[in-house]
């Protein structure tokens, strides 16, 4: 992955014939022209949690149509930081009910929140030159 700069407050991720840009909000003297990194990042909790869903309706020809997810976030203003991450997959009525609660367990395994769990070791180093 390489990450660069773009004008005032974008950052560029190139991944695997991708390219993501971010940018921040006008108010920290971005132009608001894309998600925020930290937005990518909550929105991949979702996303994950979503392609679970997704394949385990799939495998199982259950109807994806009416089925959506809605992820709310906790923050504390004192640290700064989100306490608590809540996602709800809602199910239209024609969902078999014996599946509820495996549809639950299909979102739990996904990656990045697994990844949350269990942290990769991170280290950041500079090159000059």
């Amino acid at each position: 992955m390489k990450i660069t700069f773009e004008g005032k407050k974008k950052v560029i991720a190139e991944f695997n014939g991708h390219r993501i840009v971010t940018d921040q909000p006008e108010r920290v003297g971005g132009e608001g022209s894309a998600p925020a990194p930290f937005d990518l990042f909550l929105a991949s909790l979702g996303t994950c949690a979503g392609i679970f869903v997704r394949s385990f309706c799939d495998q199982r020809n259950i109807p994806t149509e009416g089925i959506h997810l809605e992820q709310d976030m906790k923050f504390d203003p004192a640290t700064h930081m989100i306490t608590n991450i809540d996602i709800r997959i809602f199910l239209p009525s024609s969902f078999p009910e014996k599946y509820k609660d495996a549809v639950i367990n299909a979102a739990n395994l996904c990656a990045v929140k697994r990844h949350l769990h269990t942290p990769p070791a991170m280290t950041v180093t500079a090159e000059i030159g």
